[in-house]
């Protein structure tokens, strides 16, 4: 069989390169080795699908950190609004919510699915499911022909490969691209888990005292061996059984892996700020103020309020204060060591989950080896890449589908253009 454009994945990358390529009048085949389109957009954002983000485009790069200003040329030509106008024209109505993420108003990935499902349709994109890849075929820097599992061999004048990374393998992301890439001379740089959760050892932590309590709204730090941070966000965060979780510790969880990497760490210290606006000073002074005023109350109910409950109760025990003693009983070195506790409390991490476990795969496919307008490998013609099986990785929050669907556009387009420009060699 032969095909102008051949699309290896069907993810959102894989999708949205199909739909490009189609737009642009080649004859178009998508690949995907499970039975169904679009796994990895059918669970986003909770399965309600978090398409993309209307942040300014320097604030969308903030939140890609790993290479977001590779992405820069692309979205030149294709950006976020250029995504949320895309859907439109599809029929699905988009929705901002909280820090610019936007949901189809029905709060459900499957009109997202379907959609792009309906589109590829329209085109004629010819769809294949079941159908893993086996290897693809170069010969004098060209590429030239993809062999399936079965042994079929199809001929393409452009390949995109669209597989994704390793994280959420059950979706079908489980590192096929990669051995493609370096066989086509391409740098594959480390793989590691981002956007997952961490494990620690600490006794509170295996003692359960604070598993399932969530903080919400605070600041947590990833510190460096002289106790500076690395870096610090501002969000929620939850306690469990094997370490933390929730939305901090996932932004901070890849920072954790770059410092345990580059000081040669067993254990990383993070630091939890409870009361991110109000100074120590401050917490200081309205702690003296509750013990004079209200010397008999008891010291959980004097508090009361200040913070969750169960976190109370923990630093109260941590800075050797009785919860039902009297507060004029607290000396003020103690007021002094809880005030501390609520800005600075610090506890230790020595790894993050497997990879497998990761929301996104941080390293892949080098970005300096891809042509950044075009998203066509540098090493390879007729060989292009999108999605997460770059070295590119961003925050949750949509940041990692905005870019999965601006390459995967870029090298669904110029894929096509290729073929349309005759720039290719006998296939």
């Amino acid at each position: 069989m032969e095909v102008d454009v051949l699309v290896i994945g069907g993810g959102p990358a894989g999708l949205m390169a199909a739909i490009a390529a189609g737009e642009e009048k080649a004859n178009v085949m998508l690949v995907e080795k499970g039975g169904k389109l679009g796994r990895k957009l059918a669970i986003s954002g909770g399965g309600r699908c978090n398409v993309t983000n209307r942040l300014p485009i320097d604030k969308i790069i903030q939140h890609i950190p790993g290479n977001g200003r590779f992405l820069y040329s692309a979205f030149s030509i294709f950006n976020n609004e250029d995504i949320i106008h895309f859907f439109q024209k599809l029929g699905v109505e988009l929705k901002e919510e909280d820090h610019g993420r936007m949901f189809p108003v029905k709060n459900d990935a499957k009109f997202v699915v379907r959609a792009l499902l309906s589109k590829l349709d329209e085109l004629g994109v010819k769809i294949r499911t079941y159908c893993p890849v086996e290897e693809i075929i170069y010969k004098n820097d060209q590429m030239k022909e993809v062999v399936l599992k079965d042994g079929e061999r199809i001929l393409a004048k452009s390949v995109i490969v669209a597989v994704g990374g390793k994280s959420v393998p059950h979706t079908g992301s489980t590192g096929d691209g990669y051995a493609w890439a370096k066989k086509a001379g391409h740098t594959i740089t480390e793989l590691y888990p981002t956007e997952v959760p961490l494990l620690s050892d600490e006794p509170f932590i295996q003692m359960k005292t604070l598993q399932g309590l969530s903080l919400r709204d605070v600041n947590l730090s990833v510190l460096n061996p002289k106790g500076k941070p690395i870096i610090t966000h501002r969000m929620d965060m939850l306690f469990t059984h094997f370490g933390v979780s929730g939305p901090a510790v996932l932004r901070c969880s890849q920072f954790v892996v770059k410092a345990k990497k580059k000081w040669n760490l067993d254990k990383v210290t993070l630091k939890i700020d409870a009361l991110p606006d109000v100074t120590e000073e401050a917490i200081y002074h309205q702690l003296m103020k509750k013990r004079n005023k209200e010397p008999k109350k008891s010291v959980k109910n004097a508090l009361k309020g200040l913070l969750p409950e169960r976190y109370l109760l923990f630093l109260l025990e941590l800075n050797d204060i009785d919860p039902s003693s009297a507060m004029t009983t607290v000396s003020k070195e103690k007021c002094r060591r809880l005030s501390n506790s609520c800005k600075h409390f610090l506890f230790t991490v020595y790894d993050t989950q497997p990879l497998e476990k990761a929301f996104v795969t941080g390293g892949g496919v080098s970005v300096k080896e891809i042509d950044p307008k075009t998203m066509e490998s540098k090493k390879m013609n007729g060989l292009f890449f999108s999605g997460e099986i770059l070295d590119i990785h961003g925050y949750t929050g949509g940041f990692n589908i905005t870019a999965a669907l601006v390459t995967g556009r870029l090298a669904g387009l110029n894929a096509a253009k290729r073929v349309k420009n005759g720039d290719f060699g006998d296939v």
